[in-house]
């Protein structure tokens, strides 16, 4: 009784020293997100209800700038635009990712190059990529725009017409992402244990079937990662508002403002800060929601798999 008691204690301290351990790892970014996105949030939640036009003059509007919003043709414009990006860009950025990281998983001569291939736009910055994506598609001068013409297409104003200018920076938002999004796809492959899928190579299993019952579901929680980061990126990552702002600034008509662009124009082109901040609030929140949502239907990627 006595040794069992002493090992219970043992066990106990141990789990303390883990427990303090854990929290001493956890408190660095426990304070960088309170510090650096839970204050600044509620702060621009304060916000929300003043008129402020960004040199120290405040007066509470309360719910004014909720209800411009309701009201506002070119927010209705904004939500269309970032709907149709997110449409465009999550399930293709996704599924593509998915194909090469299944392509290069195995060992084959040249790999290496071609996966640092696929990575390298990550390396430079999205300013950098949309300054090279503008040389290319400059009207009558640029690269693509040219060879369009070699083929047929004609003198094409890839940036300049609205029904093509979305479209154009969803395949150049889409080069960009899907290297980095093949990585974390090919860390879940990786992490499969080979046993699964020789046993079910073993039980006649083709490459579909192995794919569909075995690395698929086992994949899971790295899918729901990428298809939560993809969305908050559509939504209100780099992708959103550097490609924008250096490609077309929110034109031609402003088929390619997104909400995040709107919400830059609103406080830094026409100062109006309130109204910025409650375009942000919204924009969170329902962020938030599609978050929550996600984790509850995909139970934290886990899909079909038992609770416990």
């Amino acid at each position: 009784m006595a040794l069992r008691t002493g090992r219970g204690q043992l066990s106990a301290r141990r789990r303390r020293r883990e427990a303090r351990a854990g929290i001493l790892f956890l408190l660095p970014d426990a304070v960088g997100l309170i510090a650096f996105v839970g204050i600044p949030m509620v702060l621009a939640l304060i916000v929300s209800m003043f008129s402020a036009d960004g040199f120290g003059n405040f007066r509470f509007v309360g719910m004014a700038n909720f209800e411009h919003m309701v009201a506002d043709d070119l927010f209705w414009r904004s939500v269309r635009v970032t709907a149709l990006f997110v449409l465009g860009f999550v399930p293709v950025t996704f599924f593509l990712a998915l194909g090469l990281a299944v392509l290069v998983k195995d060992k084959f001569p040249g790999v290496g190059a071609v996966r640092a291939i696929l990575f390298l736009p990550n390396v430079l910055s999205l300013v950098v990529i949309g300054v090279l994506w503008q040389f290319m598609l400059v009207d009558k001068r640029g690269v693509l725009t040219q060879l369009g013409g070699l083929i047929g297409l004609g003198d094409v104003s890839w940036l300049g017409t609205p029904s093509l200018a979305l479209g154009t920076l969803i395949v150049v938002s889409v080069w960009f992402t899907m290297g980095y999004q093949m990585f974390l796809f090919l860390g879940g492959l990786t992490d499969i244990p080979p046993e699964y899928l020789d046993a079910a190579r073993i039980d006649g299993a083709g490459a579909w079937r192995r794919f569909w019952t075995v690395t698929w579901p086992l994949l899971a929680p790295t899918s729901f990662f990428v298809l939560v980061t993809s969305l908050v990126a559509a939504v209100t990552g780099v992708q959103a508002f550097d490609l924008v702002y250096v490609l077309t600034k929110g034109g031609p008509a402003n088929a390619t403002s997104t909400i995040v662009f709107y919400i830059y124009q609103q406080a830094f082109n026409f100062g109006d800060y309130g109204y910025a901040a409650a375009l942000t609030a919204v924009t969170v929140i329902f962020l938030v929601i599609v978050t929550a949502v996600l984790l509850y239907v995909t139970r934290g990627g886990r899909f079909n798999a038992d609770a416990d």
